[in-house]
C-alpha cells in the first residue's frame, strides 16, 4: 500500500521508553541518607545507631551490625523503626574510645535489598 504511514518506533525510541518505564523501579531501593553517629565522625560515646534510609524498611528482613575496633560484633538492641518507618535504631553498650564499623543490610517494603558500611571514632574521654 503506497502512501501509506505506518509507524515503526526506531532502535532509540523503544531503548527510552523501556528506560522510563523502569526508572520508577529503580528509585524504589532504601538508600541510607543520614546516620547519627554520622559517618565518618568523631562523637562522644553513644547510646544508640540511628539510621535514616530513603524509603522506608522492612525491620523483620533487615541487619545492622556494629563492629569493635578489634573487629568482632558488639552486642546490639533489637532493631526498631521510627520516621515512618524510615529509620532503624539500635541501642549500643557502653563504647569505648575506638574507631567503630557499621554494616547494613536492609529490605525495603517493596522487597529491594541495599546494603553498605561505614565507620565512626569514638573519642577519648567519653
Amino acid at each position: 500500500m503506497a502512501g501509506r504511514n505506518t509507524f515503526r518506533p526506531t532502535r532509540t525510541a523503544v531503548c527510552l521508553a523501556w528506560m522510563l518505564a523502569i526508572a520508577p523501579a529503580a528509585s524504589a531501593h532504601a538508600f541510607l541518607e543520614h546516620a547519627s553517629p554520622g559517618v565518618g565522625s568523631t562523637v562522644a560515646a553513644p547510646a544508640e545507631l540511628r539510621l535514616t534510609f530513603t524509603e522506608r524498611v522492612e525491620p523483620l528482613f533487615s541487619r545492622v551490625t556494629v563492629r569493635s575496633p578489634a573487629g568482632t560484633p558488639l552486642p546490639a538492641g533489637r532493631l526498631e523503626t521510627a520516621r515512618n518507618g524510615q529509620q532503624l535504631v539500635v541501642k549500643l553498650p557502653k563504647l569505648a574510645p575506638g574507631t567503630y564499623t557499621v554494616q547494613w543490610h536492609v529490605t525495603s517494603v517493596d522487597t529491594h535489598k541495599t546494603q553498605g558500611s561505614f565507620r565512626f571514632t569514638v573519642q577519648p574521654g567519653s
